[in-house]
């Protein structure tokens, strides 16, 4: 049973409705709602009973949330447990992260390390997928995140979560390419596009997508930045494929507009990466486990829409090149 559906179910009955518990989580409420069924489904009876003025437990309700309790207070316990017994540990650790990811990771991985680990010092640095490789092979960051990664050896990459990439365009544009939500990777053959050079990686996946669709991309310029890479977009220069929340808070505020991209979808996976030489270093192997922990509690929220986590059984990388 998974732990994470009880404490979701614990939180709704705890609040009263799927409405202030999703507010409180950050997750959208249909995902919420989901995750109950699954829960219910899984035990074979209902645990809420839905009215107009949010929920009420149910007789099996009311003793899964007592156990739920329970094992909240037990994780929390061991967690306690474990920070108390190992040694503490001190220094500098630094991890190399590409914007996107940055913006939505960093603010709550710098709250929890400076918390949880008083005496150490994270070091960040943000650039692109590529760049990040760099830092890593010449030693100058002790962690990666990075998207699309390429395995080479003398380096373990985790594949960790898969994001839908977007069509980004300037804010009500129709011109082009109407009004539907959603395109097809057809539907760019000709669109004006504005990309990072190769061997940037989100450019390497656009260019292998295409070629599997014989779709003929038309780039007018490249870019090798994200920020103007949106504000030429923003002011109608051209298009642009991005993950879909690299540009969340410039669509919501009416800057930018986004298409997802389906039949196919295009999807960009983000990898921890660091030196096989680095993993006996415990600040590094520790700074890797609560970016795992913290993405977990992000992923397919209103945090980070449009991310799926990958299992770790799906995790398996592709064949190393030298």
């Amino acid at each position: 049973m998974d732990s994470r559906k009880l404490g979701y179910f614990a939180s709704v009955a705890r609040a009263g409705s799927f409405s202030r518990a999703a507010e409180e989580l950050r997750i959208a409420q249909p995902a919420l709602s989901r995750r109950i069924r699954e829960l219910e489904d899984e035990l074979g009876q209902p645990l809420l009973v839905r009215h107009g003025r949010g929920v009420r437990l149910t007789a099996l309700g009311a003793s899964v949330l007592q156990r739920a309790e329970e094992i909240e207070h037990l994780l929390a316990q061991i967690k306690t447990d474990a920070r108390q017994d190992r040694p503490a540990l001190r220094g500098t650790v630094s991890l190399g992260l590409p914007p996107a990811a940055g913006l939505l990771l960093a603010p709550p991985l710098a709250a929890h390390m400076a918390q949880a680990y008083p005496e150490i010092v994270l070091n960040l640095r943000e650039g692109v997928s590529s760049l990040i490789h760099e830092w890593l092979a010449e030693k100058r960051i002790d962690v990666g995140l990075v998207y699309n990664a390429m395995p080479v050896d003398g380096f373990r990459i985790v594949p960790l979560l898969r994001e839908r990439m977007v069509l980004v365009g300037p804010p009500d544009d129709t011109r082009r390419i109407g009004e539907t939500p959603e395109i097809r990777i057809k539907d760019i053959a000709g669109l004006p596009l504005i990309m990072p050079s190769l061997p940037h990686n989100n450019r390497r996946v656009l260019e292998q997508a295409a070629a599997r669709h014989e779709v003929r991309l038309a780039i007018r310029s490249e870019v090798d930045s994200v920020a103007l890479t949106k504000a030429m977009v923003r002011v109608g220069q051209g298009y642009t494929i991005l993950t879909h929340a690299s540009v969340q808070a410039e669509v919501a505020r009416g800057e930018l507009s986004r298409r997802a991209i389906d039949n196919p979808p295009i999807l960009a996976t983000l990898a921890l990466i660091m030196r096989q030489s680095t993993l006996a270093e415990p600040l590094a192997r520790q700074l890797g486990a609560e970016i795992e922990s913290l993405l977990t509690g992000l992923c397919g929220t209103e945090a980070w829409p449009g991310a799926t986590l990958i299992p770790p059984a799906q995790a398996a990388t592709p064949k190393r090149r030298r």
